[in-house]
């Protein structure tokens, strides 16, 4: 279809298929060195994917940053990206990864119920505030919390930071890909679903980051909503979308200062 290769990530990162197993070494070897401090398979609901990893700082915990994983909504799992607790954690946050069922097994729109489930779950077992991540697939999945009918009230204040990493924000151009075979989109879906539709959130600090080397319709999305928003947006000069992500390990990169409302 006409926007496949607008949409085709890989296709145009050079050496691409090596990216995945080395995310799933890294994230392996994470939890490994954390021991004790790694808590995999919580459950928030009832099918076999509705389970978040848990991994706690040294001491008390500042407060919990909760990072929600891409693949289109298709691909993946929470136990590839382990490895981007690092840079939160060295800050004294504590970190919750979420997986959740795939299309086309269930929509889109019953991914973000979902998350907002994983999202409660992993509020009513930790204090302080909240700082929400997410790439690509997952950066829309964060944006979608800060819908007031999505999270409790209670919940969603203690939201103060969400960082949408490449995010999809506008879900109407994916009907005219192949992929939407699988995830099923249509009209409503997309309006209902894309947070270019929303109402800008208030009461929190949100960043739209995004690398110089992404597909140009990556750039245009994330133009798009933090012009919408009214957000903040970061293009990063050198990376592409399988790397902007590595922004999440450094504790003192300005991705992680943003999202953990650090000067």
């Amino acid at each position: 279809m006409k926007l496949d290769d607008a949409y085709a990530n890989a296709a145009h990162i050079e050496g691409a298929e090596t990216y995945p197993p080395r995310w799933e070494e890294e994230a392996s070897a994470f939890r490994e060195n954390l021991g004790a401090r790694a808590q995999q398979g919580v459950k928030y609901g009832p099918s076999a994917r509705q389970t978040f990893d848990f991994f706690q700082p040294e001491g008390v915990a500042r407060g919990t940053m909760i990072f929600v994983h891409g693949g289109y909504w298709k691909a993946f799992d929470a136990s590839v990206w382990s490895h981007l607790a690092a840079g939160a954690l060295a800050r004294g946050w504590a970190v919750a990864m979420p997986s959740y069922d795939l299309c086309p097994d269930v929509r889109i729109a019953d991914i973000t119920r979902q998350v907002a489930a994983a999202v409660t779950k992993i509020a009513d077992r930790t204090f302080g505030p909240l700082a929400l991540a997410g790439h690509s697939a997952g950066g829309h999945l964060v944006c979608r919390m800060t819908d007031p009918l999505i999270l409790p009230s209670e919940i969603r204040e203690r939201i103060k930071q969400v960082v949408a990493i490449s995010p999809v924000g506008d879900l109407a151009p994916l009907m005219d890909t192949t992929m939407n075979e699988v995830l099923r989109i249509d009209a409503a879906e997309a309006q209902a679903e894309s947070p270019v539709n929303m109402a800008p959130p208030h009461g929190l600090d949100l960043s739209i980051w995004v690398g110089a080397d992404e597909r140009p319709v990556f750039l245009e999305q994330a133009e798009k909503l933090a012009r919408t928003w009214g957000a903040r947006r970061v293009v990063e000069e050198g990376k592409h979308h399988f790397d902007i992500i590595d922004g999440l390990t450094d504790p003192d990169g300005l991705m992680i200062k943003a999202l953990l409302g650090l000067k």
